[in-house]
């Protein structure tokens, strides 16, 4: 890694745009499950919560860090080589940050009777521990692959929004996945409220479930799916390679 991206500001404001990317997720889909007793918390209501606010904040931030919000996303790009490993670590580090303040925000604007768990996941009781990291790995796999389709620039037949097929695509997945594990697909989305609710149940699962889904689906992507077109490739200025997702092939 070039020892000028230190003293580039783009490189604090990627950091930055990680943070609160990821802080906003946690707050509004964690947010989206309180359950007033009012028929609120629904699994329709959580799923279209979290992919529309992911999709805004792909949106909106994706110029900047690439909008990955997510150590699932970010573990598939360094694997794939698209972004460097240190500033990997970084963005995982933005994220884990920003998730947890995402999640204390939450608990102090919730009255006490309603806070729960703040949404931590945990996996069904009928499930084993096997079959949660299954769901949680396929389920991310889904995201990081349609992640990794919608953002190859050596595609030309992708139309309409990338962002908004990405929150298509989580959306799906809670629809799926919320009564079995509480669709995390995000380690970071998992650990603060487990961190503030003190819920540690399999925790692991939420680790290595996401983050290999997110490792398959970038390899089989890169290596088997990826467009093949002449289509040029902006020259990159340095290593650090964050710009826009996966929206450049190395």
């Amino acid at each position: 890694m070039s020892s000028n991206m230190w003293k580039d500001k783009k490189t604090y404001a990627a950091l930055l745009a990680e943070f609160l990317g990821t802080l906003l997720l946690v707050f509004i889909g964690c947010g989206s499950g309180t359950n007033w007793g009012d028929g609120s918390g629904s699994i329709i209501q959580i799923s279209l919560a979290v992919g529309f606010t992911l999709a805004s904040i792909v949106q909106t931030i994706g110029h900047v860090s690439g909008g990955h919000v997510n150590p699932s996303v970010t573990v598939a790009m360094m694997v794939t080589q698209k972004i460097n490993p240190i500033l990997g670590f970084l963005y995982i580090l933005a994220q884990c940050g920003g998730a947890l303040v995402g999640s204390t925000l939450l608990k102090s604007v919730l009255p006490e009777e309603v806070r729960g768990n703040l949404g931590a996941t945990v996996p069904h009781p009928s499930l084993s521990a096997l079959q949660a990291c299954g769901v949680e790995f396929l389920a991310t796999f889904v995201l990081v692959f349609t992640i990794f389709g919608v953002c190859d620039k050596k595609r030309d037949d992708v139309k309409g929004s990338a962002p908004l097929a990405i929150g298509f695509s989580a959306s799906a997945c809670c629809l799926v996945a919320i009564k079995l594990t509480g669709s995390s697909l995000n380690p970071a989305r998992s650990l603060a409220p487990a961190i503030l609710s003190s819920t540690w149940t399999l925790h692991w699962v939420y680790w290595v479930g996401p983050c290999l889904g997110g490792v398959f689906a970038g390899l089989i992507y890169q290596f088997v799916f990826r467009a093949q077109g002449q289509r040029p490739t902006p020259k990159r200025q340095d290593s650090r390679d964050y710009e826009m997702c996966a929206k450049g092939d190395q």
